[in-house]
């Protein structure tokens, strides 16, 4: 199995950390949280990782070079002269799993102890009834600012929406997927704007309600991407399991 890790952004809500380092090497009690990500993703049997790069490129590069020695994984960097967006990424290197029937897409900002191989074993079974995608699901305390997805009784996704005015569920989308080759198929067409992106969220979920499953996470789960929510995982930090 192999899996994306998407920690190219430039962390502006963690500013002032991020003015000297990538979002992606934030400490955690001392450890990267990119760290954190590989040590869990080889202990959940992905052993090829692709990690694209573009704030402070050279400081993540530095860092999985010395992690390479020490560990058995395979990880391929992929860097960004111009930030591309989650599905202009993955589209960009969708060469990195020609050989993949399912991979792993996962935003390098959450802190998490999910696991994997129960995740994958849901997604195979909802391959079974037509699904190509299965969203890692949280219950959201403020719905409003989240990508909300609606489910129905077969945990099928019938809606799915960004940061809606008025929700009608709790169930935001956790940055964890788990993809089968086929959605290739229902990615549009890159944006030709310049400066523009292809965002997952946005421009990808939409197309594929109906053949989309969602899976709420039971284990623990918080997005450290802002100030805020840092400094609750600091506390918060390592969990049962973790």
């Amino acid at each position: 199995m192999k899996a994306f890790l998407l920690a190219a952004g430039k962390g502006t809500r963690l500013r002032p950390y991020t003015d000297s380092m990538p979002k992606c090497l934030i400490p955690v009690h001392g450890k990267p949280l990119l760290e954190i990500w590989l040590d869990h993703l080889r202990q959940q049997h992905i052993r090829e990782v692709l990690i694209n790069t573009h704030h402070h490129a050279d400081q993540v590069e530095a860092f999985v070079r010395d992690y390479s020695h020490r560990r058995d994984i395979h990880i391929v960097l992929s860097y960004e002269p111009r930030l591309l967006g989650s599905a202009g990424t993955i589209l960009h290197r969708r060469d990195f799993v020609d050989s993949e029937a399912d991979f792993m897409i996962i935003y390098a900002d959450n802190l998490t102890n999910i696991n994997l191989n129960r995740f994958g074993a849901f997604h195979q079974h909802c391959r079974k009834k037509n699904g190509i995608l299965t969203m890692g699901l949280f219950h959201a305390p403020n719905p409003s600012s989240c990508g909300i997805a609606e489910l129905d009784a077969d945990q099928r996704i019938t809606a799915f929406t960004e940061k809606p005015e008025k929700p009608k569920s709790d169930l935001a989308n956790a940055g964890i997927y788990m993809a089968s080759r086929e959605i290739f198929g229902c990615f549009p067409k890159p944006l030709s704007e310049p400066g523009s992106v292809l965002d997952i969220g946005h421009h990808v979920l939409p197309l594929l309600i109906g053949r989309m499953y969602g899976y709420p996470i039971t284990e623990y789960l918080r997005d450290i991407g802002a100030i805020e929510s840092y400094r609750l995982a600091l506390k918060e930090w390592p969990v049962s399991g973790a």
